[in-house]
This record gives structure tokens, sequence and C-alpha cells, in this order.
């Protein structure tokens, strides 16, 4: 049977890409530090991925185990794989990314030389060449050589909400929503493509990369941000307010139209796929919390996020802006003393003249225009 390595055995982990690996006929090895999780594993050897949307359904998902990602043990698992995934987050590929360089040392001083392809499938862009930046800087010379003739890091972009279980259900049992999307990099493979179902291959990554991040990260954030200010707990109690709506649908067809001009994008699919998105918002399964998606607005409000990365397009192509404007200015109007970043952008915004804060904020200069007109909207709301 083929084996795979999946670090991280979390809910998106389980949900998402260990599911499509085991039922593509892969061993799958949960690589974490959660040893309630690992233990659970080892017992059963199975889970639960419960199916929620349109057409409802439980999967059992068989032949998987666990192994402490912190201990020796992960070494051998690494020498015995041909597949390594990752859903940890992208502030845990820097820890993770000195595993993966002894783990590669092992097999090169054992003398392998089968190749070995390591994907980050992370809510970033660029996650698996990221990931082998930091493999890097726990390497010697000769160690490199090797990983450049045996070792890639293909790049990918993932899409499925993963929503967090209720408190005391069965700790492996993951929900997620109908709809999943892996896409990779197919030009950085090393040897010989592995034949997964659920995984589309692409030579133009960055074009998914950006309908993903303009669209469903977009919108996502629009949701929660809006829905904050009227009072909404949830993305789907959001969603429903017509008002929302109308603005979120209308600043995804803002960013639609950077899309369509950059990388020629049939105006008519794209339209059905923003359409998808809303759809996914609505689903009454999914009980998604506007303050989990609005949190760390300081990251989402970055110069190539999800919320200026679309406006930049804008004023590229000079096309509409107003909904995504709005967008922003619901986000610098985030409040919540449980987050620290939202702490310190209200502490920005209180201390600092506003055009300064969201110069600083967003990184977005020369642009005094678009400043004002956020800030006009900030006050408004």
């Amino acid at each position: 049977m083929k084996k795979a390595i999946q670090f991280g055995a979390g809910n998106i982990g389980r949900g998402f890409i260990g599911n499509i690996l085991s039922q593509n006929g892969y061993e799958v090895c949960f690589a974490d530090i959660n040893k309630a999780v690992i233990d659970e594993l080892n017992k059963k050897h199975e889970y639960i991925v419960e199916v929620v949307g349109e057409d409802c359904q439980e999967i059992l998902i068989k032949n998987v185990y666990g192994v402490m990602s912190n201990s020796s043990d992960i070494f051998e698992e690494i020498k015995k794989t041909n597949l390594i995934t990752t859903a940890v987050g992208p502030v845990v590929l820097p820890i993770i990314a000195k595993t993966l360089a002894e783990g590669i040392k092992t097999r090169m001083e054992a003398g392998i030389k089968d190749y070995l392809n390591i994907i980050a499938c992370e809510n970033m862009i660029k996650g698996s060449s990221f990931l082998k930046e930091e493999v890097y800087k726990h390497i010697d010379d000769s160690v490199k050589e090797y990983i450049e003739t045996y070792v890639g890091f293909p790049d990918s972009t993932v899409d499925r909400i993963v929503p967090p279980m209720e408190k005391g259900a069965d700790i492996l049992r993951v929900r997620v929503e109908e709809f999943n999307e892996w896409i990779v990099d197919k030009t950085l493979f090393k040897g010989e493509i592995p034949n997964i179902e659920g995984m589309t291959l692409t030579d133009n990554l960055m074009a998914f990369i950006e309908r993903k991040l303009f669209t469903l990260n977009t919108g996502h954030a629009l949701t929660a941000y809006l829905g904050i200010l009227e009072g909404h707990k949830t993305i789907r109690e959001s969603i429903n307010d017509e008002k929302i709506k109308d603005v979120v649908v209308h600043a995804m067809e803002e960013s639609g139209e950077v899309l369509i001009k950059r990388y020629n994008f049939d105006r008519d699919a794209h339209e059905k796929y923003i359409k998808k998105i809303v759809s996914r918002f609505e689903n009454p399964y999914l009980v998604d919390e506007v303050d989990r998606v609005g949190r760390e607005p300081l990251r989402k409000l970055g110069y190539n996020d999800r919320l200026i990365k679309p406006l930049r397009g804008t004023l590229e192509y000079n096309t509409k802006n107003d909904n995504l404007i709005r967008g922003i200015a619901a986000a610098m109007a985030y409040r919540n003393e449980n987050d620290p970043q939202a702490v310190i952008l209200k502490d920005k915004i209180e201390h600092e003249n506003l055009n300064k804060a969201f110069r600083e904020i967003t990184s977005l200069s020369n642009n005094p225009e678009i400043e004002d007109k956020v800030i006009e909207v900030y006050k408004t709301l």
C-alpha cells in the first residue's frame, strides 16, 4: 500500500487532505503534537468525516495511524514515504521545517534515491516554496544537492470550509462542507506525479491562488466584518442579511473584474463561481462564527492579502472598487479585545492620524484618494 505523511492531524488535516489521500489508496500517517489525537488514531485506525450540504453523508476513513511529530519516530516514517503533505498553519511551517530537514538527511544517509514530494496545503501563497526555504536553513550543501535531485516542493492552493465540532464529540470525527478544491503546480514535482483523484494539476497556479484569494477569502472576510457591525454572530446570519449580501457580492464582482482582465477568465464561469461561494456561506449546516473569520485583521489588511491586493488590482486596471472600499473600512472598524491584532489595530487608529494609520496597516502608499475614500466610509460605521 502507498504511504503518505500528513503533518497536522487537526480538522483540516483529517477532514480534507487526509481524507483525499486515504480514499486514493494511501495509508496515511498523521504527524502531530496532540497526543490525545495521535493515541486515538493508533487505537481506532479510522475516523468519520461528516460531509454537510445538499447531499449530507458520512465517510469512514480507514488505514490511518499517528506519530508524534516531535519524536524520533517521525524520521523512520519519512524514510518510508514518497509523499508528505501539511495542514499546520503558516506560522508552524518553520517549526516542522527542522524535522523535515532531519528526515531528508536521514533518507540521504540511508542511500534512498526514491523521489519525495512535499506539498504545503496551507492558506498562504507559495507555501511549499516557503517551506523549502525554511528547510534549507537547517541543512548543509550536500543535503541541498540531494534535495535538488530527489525532493520536490510543489506549491498548492486549497479550499474547503472545515468548522469546529461541538465540544464533547468524538475527537477524531470531523465536519466538512461538500465543496473542496486542491490545486497543485505540476511543474514542481520531482519524479512521477502521483495520480490522486481530488488533486487538480495546473501549470498556472497563481491564477487559481488569486481566484480563491479574491473571491472566497475576500467575500468571507467582508461577510464577517460587515456582519460584526450589524451584530450578527455567524457567517450564515451575515450573508442572509440582504444589505450585507449586496455589498459582498458586488465586492466579489469588483475583484472578479481584476481576475478576468489579468488571467482572461471566462466571465460567465466566474460569475457562477461567485454564486457558488455565496451558497457556501449560506450552508445551514456550517456554523462559522464571524469572530473566527475576522480574527487577525492586520494580516487580512496586509498589502498582499484578501482586501488590499484586489483593491490594488482595481487601481491597476482602473475598475470599480466602492464595495471593496466599504469592506476595508469595516475591517478597520473591527474590535475584539481577545484578538491581539484587533487590539493593535484599535490602538493605531485611536492614537495616530487616520491617513497615517491606514498607510502603516496596508502598506498602500501614494494613493491619497483611496485613503480618503476608506476613511470617509470608516467614519460612518
